[in-house]
């Protein structure tokens, strides 16, 4: 009976070798195909770290345009001499045309020399006026109080006041020269040495007394 048991041992261990034996090609094969798997994953890692590395590189130019414009803000460091920035205006003043009375059009209107300019400013407690005439052309330049900078300029108006032409006294709401007009900023200048920025209005009118 020994003897038919030893007989049956090895018979199992030769089967379980034989088992092993088999269990080890395919634990080689599969451990083989990742491995080369793994290798055909490899460059594909490598390329796309490339693209990212070349597609921040594309990246970077945008970065560094918006950083860029900004520094067109230089639009605003103007603004640093700004507040030391006088306020000087200008316009025209016309007498209509009788043939147009009534409208608010210049068709036909001439210059008139010596009009009477104001400007006023509201900027202080006590309201401030500086007042010029026109030239021969209808043209007028005046500054402003040295106690108006641009930053005040918003509470500024110019109006008309008077004409030295009989026929043309009445000042027209054209251009709001009657009331009162808020100034438009056209550009700074210098007057003197010192920084201005220059304002307009106008043209502003008169109407004409027609028989």
């Amino acid at each position: 009976m020994e003897a038919t048991q030893a007989h049956q041992a090895p018979h199992p261990h030769h089967h379980h070798h034989h088992h092993r034996h088999l269990a080890h090609p395919p634990a080689n094969a599969p451990a083989h195909p990742p491995s080369h798997h793994h290798h055909h994953a490899h460059p594909p890692t490598t390329a796309p770290a490339h693209p990212p590395s070349h597609h921040h590189h594309h990246a970077h130019p945008p970065s560094h345009a918006p950083v860029h414009p900004p520094t067109p803000a230089p639009a605003y460091p103007p603004k640093g001499p700004m507040p030391r920035t006088f306020v000087a205006v200008q316009g025209v003043v016309y007498c209509k045309s009788c043939k147009y009375n009534g409208s608010d059009t210049l068709a036909g209107a001439s210059p008139v020399l010596g009009a009477t300019v104001k400007l006023q400013c509201n900027n202080t407690k006590y309201p401030q006026e500086v007042q010029t005439k026109t030239d021969k052309n209808g043209y007028f330049f005046l500054q402003a109080p040295k106690t108006v900078t641009n930053y005040g300029a918003h509470k500024c108006k110019a109006s008309l006041v008077s004409s030295p032409m009989p026929s043309c006294q009445k000042p027209s709401l054209l251009h709001a020269g009657a009331i009162g007009a808020i100034l438009k900023p056209e550009k700074p200048f210098t007057v003197n040495k010192l920084p201005f920025f220059l304002y307009s209005v106008g043209p502003f009118a008169f109407e004409p007394k027609c028989y």
